[in-house]
């Protein structure tokens, strides 16, 4: 339990305790109480909207009700001070031992500091990247990779049950598409000579390899055979070929799902007619004609009658449709479908789709909400990437096939950076990736700037083992005031951890690592100037001790976040 958590304990305890004396009323809803930093540290360590929040429910005002709280609150063991501020708002000061049991905490929790059992096992299924199996991962591919591995993990550590999900879409006119154009590489590896790539095939020599196995397989008897005979085992054989290289491409970055779902086998399940059934049970599908598109004349456009979803009803702009004229379904229909096998074993729902797919939110989150009953999807958008080489773009064409690929850029900068740099914004804002940015040695580089904090821990550790120095059971009481603001700083990771959680935004811990490295950086430079300022001084082995076990807090918490994103902490900067 976090140090935020310990004292939300604490106020709901002296709250029930105010409650059963009538001092307040019973079963106030406490829902929105927070206890948290002070915007401005001078005002204290922690504090809480309580009486602002329940004032009006106990029929009274928020300092009335603060002027209750604050004389139970300076009870509580470990608090120094507490006062009312502004209309409300109390404000608690922390005694030194508060931080120091919390070093010794951060010590004895190692690995583990900063889990949190707040998710409480509920099932969270996250789908992200899904792209087309028609070629390798590229950088289009790995921002989406990377926020929705990151943001797995950091639930995981909240405590939810996580699952990994990638949708293939193996079903549509791309695959076919696919096919042709392994059949292409098939005939030439065979010995004919192909020529240019014909327009509308995919021209990337990666189909190469598969079309020399299809020619091991084949030999020359699909050369001349119709396009039915051998297109469904092309496409088959070459989609599982992509997804081969897909899955090794995205093991490069150290992103693993653990289950791919095919666009194919949901129509065959009939999970689409389930869907179909079950909004149809809720009077949210019908029979009608859609209005005409803007923009197109009445002599442009025929009326036609579809199979609709009363999508409107949550928010969207027009109804939309699930089946054709056909009777086949449309991508919204599987879609839909899709969405229910993931419900049927997910209490909630996340998708980080890339912006192209903005435009398709708001109907599928109806969808979902439908079948649900409640709204249980999130969607993250996630803008794309632009590559740079010393600030000017990278030119690349995935239909001229020459573009970057993701293991291209990995094995260029190294995993860890790529994933780094992927979480140093929110992803819904553009983001440039500038390889001799990403790998400069500055403050300005968040990379480097995080890595180089717990380096230099790492390398303290080294110097004291080699001294000797037993930092087992060292004296806390050592520290001064501005190394247990150190401390401070270090005991937010536990609540940073369950917001970040909470709001589905794994950036915030990018963001936060950022901020502990350079507090760090900060103290470890006030012995440029004055030696004894320094961690480990010569003849001070208590002092040195105390300070080696603070920097060592800081270098596990800083490893846990890193962790979180995906990324090893470096032990030394080469």
């Amino acid at each position: 339990m976090s140090l935020f958590a310990t004292f939300t304990d604490h106020l709901n305890r002296i709250l029930d305790e105010l409650a059963a004396a009538g001092s307040i009323p019973a079963d106030l809803p406490r829902g929105n109480i927070t206890v948290e930093p002070p915007r401005d540290a001078s005002h204290g360590d922690l504090s809480t909207n309580a009486a602002m929040v329940l004032a009006k429910p106990a029929a009274t005002n928020p300092r009335a009700l603060a002027g209750l709280l604050v004389p139970a609150l300076q009870a509580v063991p470990g608090v120094a001070e507490v006062q009312i501020a502004g209309p409300g708002f109390i404000n608690l000061k922390l005694s030194d031992d508060v931080w120091r049991e919390e070093l010794r905490r951060i010590a004895a929790d190692g690995a583990n500091y900063g889990l949190s059992d707040i998710g409480r096992g509920r099932r969270v299924n996250v789908e992200y990247v899904s792209a087309n199996p028609t070629g390798p991962m590229h950088m289009g591919h790995c921002r989406g990779a990377v926020v929705g591995d990151a943001l797995s993990r950091l639930l995981a550590a909240a405590g939810f049950a996580v699952t990994k999900e990638y949708y293939v879409n193996d079903a549509g006119r791309q695959v076919d598409t696919l096919a042709r154009s392994a059949h292409l590489r098939y005939r030439e590896a065979l010995g004919e000579e192909i020529g240019d790539i014909p327009e509308g095939l995919y021209p990337g020599e990666y189909l190469k390899p598969v079309g020399t196995l299809l020619a091991a397989e084949y030999g020359d008897r699909m050369v001349a055979a119709p396009e039915t005979e051998w297109l469904p085992a092309f496409r088959e054989k070459t989609v599982a070929a992509m997804l081969d290289l897909i899955r090794h491409d995205l093991s490069l970055l150290g992103v693993r799902h653990d289950l791919f779902s095919s666009e194919a086998e949901v129509v065959a399940s009939g999970a689409a007619d389930r869907a179909m059934d079950s909004l149809r049970a809720k009077d949210l599908v019908y029979e009608g004609v859609l209005e005409a598109p803007k923009g197109k004349a009445p002599e442009d456009w025929e009326p036609v009658e579809l199979t609709l979803f009363r999508s409107t009803r949550f928010g969207d702009d027009q109804d939309r449709p699930m089946k054709k004229s056909d009777g086949s379904w449309t991508y919204f229909g599987v879609d839909t479908a899709y969405h229910l096998q993931k419900l049927e074993r997910s209490d909630e729902l996340i998708n980080i789709w890339g912006a192209d797919h903005s435009g398709t939110v708001k109907r599928t989150q109806a969808a979902v909400a439908a079948l649900a009953g409640r709204d249980v999807l999130d969607v993250k958008l996630v803008q794309m990437v632009q590559l740079l080489r010393a600030g000017e773009p990278v030119k690349m064409s995935k239909r001229a096939g020459n573009f970057v690929t993701l293991a291209d850029v990995v094995r260029e900068v190294g995993k860890d950076v790529v994933r780094f740099i992927m979480l140093t914004k929110r992803p819904d804002t553009m983001l440039d990736f500038d390889f001799a940015k990403v790998v400069e040695a500055s403050k300005d580089n968040p990379v480097f700037y995080v890595q180089y904090a717990h380096a230099r821990v790492s390398s303290l550790k080294r110097k004291a083992a080699e001294a000797g120095l037993d930092v087992g059971h060292a004296d806390l009481s050592l520290l001064d005031a501005e190394e247990l603001a150190m401390v401070r700083h270090a005991s937010h990771y536990p609540r940073v951890v369950e917001a970040a959680a909470l709001a589905h935004e794994p950036h915030r811990i990018a963001f936060y690592l950022y901020d502990l490295a350079a507090a760090f950086h900060a103290l470890w430079n006030r012995g440029n100037d004055d030696p004894s300022r320094r961690f480990l001084i010569e003849g001070e082995p208590q002092l040195s001790a105390a300070r080696l076990a603070l920097a060592s807090a800081v270098a596990q918490v800083i490893g846990n976040g890193l962790a979180l994103m995906g990324v090893e902490a470096a032990e030394e900067m080469r």
